[in-house]
């Protein structure tokens, strides 16, 4: 007999969880407090119990699986219920559910979500949900979704991912690049990626206007922001300042300006309104993965 485990059967500690976040409803506790399911935990189980199961399975595993807390919540759960039975409550442990209970909602949501845009492609999808290389991305997406500051950065994730998997506009390795960047830089970034998406050739005195739209001093903490912002970027190779190419796409050196008989007597500004950016093609990908919609919502 073969002692292969079936990958199923690996996670069923995570079905398990979901159903049992079903059976939930309306526990009497302690100062008759309640605690019910969520509609998107309904959902969620519904998922994993309706005959979109095989479709959806692995990649609802893979992404309950790379959150740490799942684990825990599954066994502090199944220890509510089972003190609950013996006519006590735990504090502490009720607590600590209440809080997690919130996320399991957002993550039950976003996984929800995902799959109905996903549907509008039908079965043609059903191959890239079972592909192991699609499967790595969608663990380290949730990871970074886990970890975010803002509602904004777990919406990223979610775009990047449904995207990854409806679309093959650029390979898996870029992708998990635009997964880093979604972590590593702040929504302060994707504005200025933003800006110049929508004005290219604009000028950083052009997308300072465009994004807050009021003059400050060269040495304010908004002006050393900003010019970290544009460094972040252009070492990221997210954005760079237009250049001359030839018909092979190759960049020209600059040609040397003549120097003025009249020397500069301050530094160039943070604010400088002679030199045009662009995104770079990686910057373009990024947000057409990350920022745009490109699977439309389910009326």
């Amino acid at each position: 007999m073969s002692n292969k485990i079936n990958t199923a059967d690996r996670y069923m500690p995570i079905d398990f969880f979901v159903r049992r976040m079903m059976t939930m409803k309306e526990m009497p506790i302690t100062e008759q407090e309640v605690i019910q399911v969520s509609r998107e935990s309904r959902d969620l189980a519904a998922l994993l119990d309706g005959p979109k199961y095989r479709k959806y399975g692995r990649f609802v595993f893979a992404a309950l699986s790379s959150i740490p807390w799942v684990g825990g919540m599954l066994g502090a759960s199944a220890a509510l219920i089972a003190e609950n039975e013996q006519g006590r409550i735990n504090d502490l442990l009720r607590r600590w559910l209440e809080e997690h209970r919130k996320k399991i909602d957002e993550l039950g949501a976003t996984l929800v979500d995902m799959a109905q845009r996903l549907d509008q492609f039908g079965d043609d999808v059903e191959p890239r949900l079972q592909d192991e290389k699609y499967l790595s991305l969608v663990r380290q997406g949730f990871r970074v979704w886990d970890e975010a500051s803002t509602d904004s950065k777990r919406d990223y994730v979610r775009r990047t991912l449904t995207n990854a998997a409806a679309t093959k506009i650029c390979s898996d390795d870029v992708v998990r690049m635009f997964l880093a960047w979604i972590e590593q830089y702040d929504e302060s970034h994707f504005q200025v990626v933003r800006a110049l998406f929508f004005n290219r050739g604009a000028t950083r005195g052009l997308i300072w206007d465009e994004i807050h739209g009021e003059d400050v001093r060269e040495d304010s903490p908004e002006a050393d922001l900003f010019k970290l912002l544009i460094f972040d970027l252009s070492t990221g190779h997210v954005l760079r300042q237009i250049r001359e190419k030839n018909s092979e796409g190759e960049f020209l050196v600059k040609r040397r300006t003549r120097r003025s008989q009249f020397p500069r007597t301050t530094v160039e500004s943070a604010f400088e309104d002679t030199k045009p950016y662009e995104l770079t093609a990686l910057g373009q990908q990024f947000v057409t993965y990350v920022l745009n919609e490109t699977v439309p919502r389910i009326g």
